[in-house]
């Protein structure tokens, strides 16, 4: 595995070297916020776009408004997904796991993708899982 820090924010999305950021979590817990993971799921496909997180602020502009809302933790303020790019992902249901310490947004996109990435062409990502883990430590492409 690489080390992060030896990378570029665009080798860390766009390359193939294997560089997962253990630490997130404690990033995550650093932002003071309470938040639980949201697992974000097409509910037409099955497909896995995101994970974030949510606090209640987020998950109350969801119910209310059906798009997709998190907590940023990189930004510590609320992320409407698509209120910048337009790639809003509108709220089907809201499922809770048996602990209630995560949530799953069903959602259908609204827009090019999910993804704040772009892939050759130009275009959103459908979701953010475009690349797959192979031979123990390379990324390549789905």
């Amino acid at each position: 595995m690489t080390d992060r820090s030896q990378l570029s924010h665009g080798q860390i999305e766009e390359g193939q070297a294997l560089a997962l950021d253990f630490g997130k979590l404690a990033k995550v817990a650093a932002c003071g916020q309470p938040l639980l993971p949201v697992a974000v799921q097409d509910a037409d496909s099955g497909d896995i776009l995101i994970v974030a997180y949510a606090n209640q602020q987020a998950l109350d502009y969801a119910l209310t408004h059906r798009v997709a809302a998190f907590w940023s933790t990189s930004r510590n303020e609320l992320w409407v997904k698509g209120a910048t790019s337009g790639d809003f992902l509108d709220l089907v249901e809201v499922r809770v796991n048996c602990e209630q310490n995560s949530l799953l947004y069903r959602v259908r996109p609204r827009g090019q993708g999910a993804c704040h990435t772009r892939g050759a062409d130009g275009v959103a990502r459908p979701g953010c899982y475009y690349r797959r883990l192979v031979d123990g430590g390379r990324l390549e492409p789905v």
